[in-house]
């Protein structure tokens, strides 16, 4: 069974007090397994991720008058690793600094044009290949590489639909189809895996970088065919991820799942009419099974999904980053929660970075945070997060859970714009009075293209995603885990 993601997410009203629509919102949270969305694609969204927390620019700017007398003054804000003198204003409100043409800069997305990958999976049926498939996805997208899942399953299923339209009769794909006895039905199955591979092979051709071949290859001589199949095509390589599961408590679970979702094979058959004949289809798979002893081949071996991983003949970056990925996966139930941390008094004034304190209304959400998780996870074994930063800290320091400080987590290194506020950095980019030459075009690019822009000594949300692949990993190994971050990294998360 997948282990649920959660995040946790809060309307605005939070900002304004009404913590009970808050204790709503995360009671009725959703499970979002199958997001498949890349960084890229989430950070160029219309609208961010809602969170519990501080608030967006705007609504901080309609801050309240009457409230703003009773504001702490804020310390000042932590300067950014090598750069000196940020975020100091002269007495007449201008930046004394001068600032290069080239203080905003735009990153450029890695090649990984190079990187041409067939995964064919490799196990009985119920063993967690799919879940594998679409972990890995997730994980390789996330690092910005371009991964598809090619299901043979699920192509079986779609030409089964196509014929039953045409024909008006439905195919009988229940366990009997699977026999190995069956001469019909196994030259059917190896066409459509072969199809798989071929159209695979096609978009591996056409850009893709890691093609996921989810099917049982379950047979030396399938593997055979995978292997000879990839070696006529230049720069591809094929490595197989082979998913054994020897707990009766995990395969009744997979496959209670499978007979529960709406699978087609098993349109007009009772729950446990489903079970069975699934339970048959296993045993025709089985009789003809052999685990991969093969020498020569490029392949890992996960068994009960992290107990013991083995590995042969796997080389290069991004295979050791998969077997890497696969060594930390669990089955176990958890559930993690992302929160913003408090509103902070730089939040109030509109200003990005530093290293401020909470605000009132901040502190408000740290008092009120305890009761919020406890209703939600009861007497559950929790482990919060936080950045090295005060803010997030100080939201968590009436948790009474044991905590974690991750340098990894603090918020986006602003460089030399820390501790300005977005009309100020806006003022030096048009004004060519404050640096040697204006370039608004170059501003824009910040609304357009706000993934890869990076300011000067400071991070792009492309620099956040690589210095957090060590938190994902570790989120992979933990169970209940509570965040509390910041905007740019929950976004990233």
């Amino acid at each position: 069974m997948a282990a649920p993601e959660i995040t946790v997410e809060a309307p605005s009203e939070v900002l304004s007090g009404d913590l009970d629509r808050a204790s709503d919102v995360l009671k009725n949270v959703q499970l979002n397994a199958n997001s498949q969305v890349t960084n890229s694609e989430a950070m160029s969204g219309n609208q961010p991720p809602a969170m519990f927390g501080a608030g967006d620019a705007d609504r901080l700017k309609k801050f309240d008058e009457s409230a703003a007398s009773s504001r702490k003054g804020s310390q000042a804000p932590t300067p950014p690793r090598s750069v000196v003198g940020i975020g100091n204003k002269g007495k007449s409100g201008l930046f004394p600094l001068r600032l290069p043409s080239n203080s905003f800069l735009t990153v450029a997305k890695p090649d990984y044009s190079e990187a041409k990958i067939v995964l064919a999976m490799v196990g009985l049926p119920a063993r967690g290949k799919s879940y594998l498939s679409n972990k890995l996805m997730r994980y390789l997208k996330w690092l910005e590489y371009n991964v598809k899942v090619f299901n043979v399953g699920q192509l079986r299923r779609s030409r089964a639909r196509q014929a039953a339209l045409q024909s008006g009769v439905r195919e009988d794909h229940t366990a009997n189809w699977f026999s190995h006895a069956n001469a019909d039905a196994t030259r059917s199955r190896d066409q459509l895996a072969e199809d798989s591979l071929e159209m695979l092979i096609q978009w591996l051709k056409e850009g893709g970088n890691v093609g996921i071949h989810d099917a049982t290859n379950s047979t030396m001589s399938r593997r055979a065919k995978i292997e000879a199949r990839v070696a006529k095509e230049k720069d591809i390589v094929v490595i197989f991820l082979e998913s054994i599961c020897n707990d009766p408590a995990v395969i009744a679970a997979n496959v209670a799942l499978k007979v529960s979702s709406g699978d087609p094979d098993y349109a007009d058959f009772t729950r446990e009419e489903a079970e069975r004949d699934f339970l048959r289809r296993i045993r025709q798979y089985e009789s003809v099974y052999e685990t991969i002893t093969e020498p020569h081949l490029s392949y890992l071996r996960i068994t009960n999904v992290g107990s013991e991983v083995t590995l042969c003949r796997i080389h290069g970056y991004l295979q050791s980053r998969i077997a890497f990925y696969l060594m930390n996966l669990h089955l176990k139930p958890r559930s993690i929660y992302l929160s913003r941390h408090g509103e902070s008094q730089f939040n109030v004034e509109g200003k990005i970075g530093g290293d401020s304190l909470l605000s009132p209304r901040g502190m408000l959400y740290m008092r009120t945070l305890p009761a919020l998780i406890t209703d939600n996870i009861g007497d559950a074994p929790l482990t919060v997060w936080t950045s090295t930063l005060q803010r997030t800290i100080q939201t968590a320091s009436e948790l009474p859970y044991n905590k974690l400080t991750w340098k990894s987590l603090d918020e986006l290194d602003a460089g030399v714009c820390d501790g300005m506020t977005y009309e100020e950095i806006e003022a030096i980019a048009l004004n060519p009075d404050l640096q040697q030459e204006a370039y608004p075009e170059d501003f824009a690019n910040r609304d357009d293209d706000k993934f890869n822009y990076r300011y000067r000594g400071g991070e792009s949300y492309r620099d956040v995603v690589i210095r957090l692949e060590p938190v994902i990993m570790e989120l992979e190994r933990q169970e209940n885990i509570l965040i509390i971050g910041h905007q740019a990294i929950i976004r990233c998360l």
